[in-house]
C-alpha cells in the first residue's frame, strides 16, 4: 500500500459485530484513543455521555452486547473518513429502541462517533 492510501473501513465487519451482538468484533472496528458520544432521553445534547479510549467503549459495548435484544443495521454508507449508520433494536417485550451514529474514521479504525437513539416510552 502507498503513503497516499489508506485502510478501508469494514463495513461487513460493523454488520456482522451488530447483528450478531459480537462485542470483540465492534470494538476491533475502534482506534485506541477513540471517543463516543451517546445521545438520548437521559444524555442531552448539552450533556452527552461520552465515552474516551477502548477501554471505556468496551464497558458499553459489552453492555449493549449482553442484552437480551435484537439488533439490525438497516442503513450503512461509508465515503471517504465518515461513515453513517442506522440500527434498530428490539427487546423481547416488544421495546424498540434506534441509534443514528455518524462515524469518524482514519486508517480503517472508528476515532470518534456520535449516536442519538431514541427508545420506546
Amino acid at each position: 500500500m502507498s503513503p497516499t492510501e489508506t485502510v478501508p473501513f469494514h463495513a461487513e465487519g460493523l454488520r456482522r459485530g451488530i447483528e450478531e451482538r459480537d462485542a470483540s468484533a465492534l470494538l476491533a472496528l475502534y482506534a485506541d484513543d477513540a471517543e463516543v458520544r451517546i445521545i438520548d432521553r437521559t444524555s442531552p445534547p448539552s450533556r452527552p455521555r461520552t465515552l474516551r479510549g477502548k477501554a471505556a467503549i468496551a464497558e458499553y459495548v459489552e453492555d449493549v452486547c449482553g442484552r437480551d435484544m435484537t439488533h439490525s443495521l438497516d442503513r450503512l454508507a461509508v465515503q471517504g473518513d465518515t461513515a453513517a449508520y442506522l440500527e434498530s433494536c428490539q427487546y423481547p417485550d416488544g421495546t424498540r429502541v434506534l441509534c443514528s451514529a455518524v462515524l469518524d474514521l482514519e486508517d480503517g479504525r472508528i476515532t470518534r462517533q456520535i449516536g442519538v437513539q431514541a427508545w420506546d416510552e
